[in-house]
């Protein structure tokens, strides 16, 4: 199934969206929002899965991303901008919510939106980042995720990224996926991200990251988390529904790592579906 285009304005440019339309009545739609280093094809194969189901699947090249919104200022990239961003998708769309699922980078967005703009969030999903605030107590106090999180202090680092991530054919970055990728789905990562404009944008997220104190959620949320999951360890992960209000179901998944949307797309569409009902 192939999905059709569209562009959505920011106050910083224009985004470009990929849409996922079931053939019949449409039962929900679902704002997919990717991580890092990818691209909105990370979510084919789940998109594929739910529109067979009824349910439409929206997924934006984020700010940084597209190349028509990679503002140059590192403070464009605060996750306030980030979820305004998603929020003026929903608007274009008409809708006063949606069903929102966000993997790594893309998680972080979904936390923050949920926490801030439960109004707007009909469900959530989160894949493989814990709820913020959980997140960053555990890289205070955990030794095991201080040492996962160590690669923030390269990405933070303009133009040394750059470098180092992009030589040897972007080795290093095509290394991250740890050979769970396709070489398809890398390529249409690296239309984005694979040039240094692009990578810088995407860097820009983490160079804008602070500490996020966000309040508990409310919003009716599933949280997948790969066992095996090199980035995430499994304090944050385990701590996240001491901060849910709502209906919660944590869904750890053995032998399983970071990519999920790309290992396991059948098992995120599942839990998306679940949530619909």
């Amino acid at each position: 199934m192939e999905p059709q285009s569209m562009t959505v304005d920011i106050p910083v440019g224009r985004l470009d969206v990929l849409d996922w339309r079931p053939d019949g009545p449409v039962r929900g739609t679902v704002l997919a929002l990717h991580g890092f280093p990818e691209s909105p094809w990370e979510w084919e194969s789940v998109a594929e899965v739910l529109a067979q189901q009824g349910v439409r699947v929206v997924a934006p090249a984020q700010r940084g991303y597209s190349p028509g919104a990679r503002p140059d200022d590192v403070g464009a990239y605060a996750i306030e901008h980030l979820s305004s961003d998603a929020l003026a998708i929903v608007d274009s769309l008409g809708l006063e919510s949606v069903h929102v699922l966000g993997h790594d980078w893309g998680a972080s967005v979904a936390w923050w939106l949920a926490a801030h703009h439960p109004g707007r969030v009909a469900t959530l999903t989160v894949v493989s980042v814990p709820h913020l605030s959980a997140f960053a107590e555990a890289l205070e106090s955990d030794p095991d995720q201080q040492a996962r999180s160590a690669y923030f202090t390269l990405f933070r680092q303009q133009g040394k990224a750059e470098d180092v991530l992009l030589e040897d054919g972007a080795h290093r970055l095509l290394s991250m996926f740890d050979g769970q990728v396709s070489d398809e789905l890398m390529d249409k990562h690296l239309e984005l991200v694979g040039e240094r404009e692009g990578l810088t944008g995407a860097l820009n997220w983490y160079r804008a990251m602070r500490r996020y104190d966000l309040p508990d959620v409310s919003v009716p949320t599933t949280y997948l988390w790969g066992e095996d999951d090199p980035a995430i360890a499994r304090t944050g992960a385990e701590a996240t529904a001491s901060r849910m209000t709502g209906d919660y179901r944590f869904v750890p998944l053995s032998g399983m790592g970071h990519w999920l949307p790309e290992q396991a797309p059948e098992v995120v569409a599942t839990e998306v579906l679940d949530r619909i009902g």
